[in-house]
């Protein structure tokens, strides 16, 4: 454990957490009147997913490597799948309830919604485990409360980024909120299959 450690950690957090950031922007773009503990609650699902990702690919690295390399190419199409479906169902409310949504002031984000963000927004970090794979239990799960740390701060900025601009969206802040994610979910899959 040196200095390189705690850098390498920190730039793999901001790496990863690069899509909670979006999805953190559209949540509060979809909810302006968000408060401070939900904005923590929503954040702390994002840092916990960005922790247990890289672990769980670590684990499977010294485990089941060939079964986990395997399970890598779908990891793109299970992005894009999760988040082409909450992107799209926030643009097909948006349009569809148009009058409905100008008269609704809070628009809650559900729980069930918040893990399929989660999961979708980390799965990618599965692949983070072969990249620490020959770091000790310890070092592994230090890198990984680092990713998740960074993942918590850098959501909550975005929460914060989208507060801020949703009040002044107002009804077309869904229609922005679900491209965001569709947008988000082509990256993860083109990166993803192509590079």
């Amino acid at each position: 454990m040196n200095l390189m450690f705690f850098v390498n950690s920190v730039l793999l957090g901001v790496g990863l957490a690069m899509d909670s950031l979006s999805v953190s922007i559209t949540n509060a773009l979809h909810e302006p009147k968000m408060s401070k503990l939900r904005m923590c609650a929503i954040s702390s699902v994002y840092a916990f997913f960005q922790f247990i990702m890289p672990l769980i690919g670590w684990i499977c690295v010294h485990t089941i490597a060939e079964t986990f390399t395997s399970f890598q190419k779908f990891i793109p199409w299970i992005a894009l799948i999760l988040l082409l479906y909450i992107g799209g169902k926030m643009i097909f409310e948006a349009v569809s309830n148009k009058e409905e949504n100008e008269n609704q002031s809070d628009k809650k984000l559900t729980f069930s919604v918040l893990i399929i963000q989660g999961i979708a927004t980390a799965i990618d970090a599965l692949s983070v485990g072969f990249t620490i794979s020959d770091y000790t239990i310890f070092l592994a799960l230090l890198s990984c409360l680092i990713i998740a740390v960074v993942t918590f701060v850098i959501s909550m900025i975005g929460l914060i980024i989208g507060k801020k601009v949703g009040n002044k969206l107002n009804n077309k802040a869904d229609i922005f909120g679900g491209i965001i994610l569709i947008a988000i979910g082509i990256e993860i899959f083109i990166e993803g299959v192509f590079f």
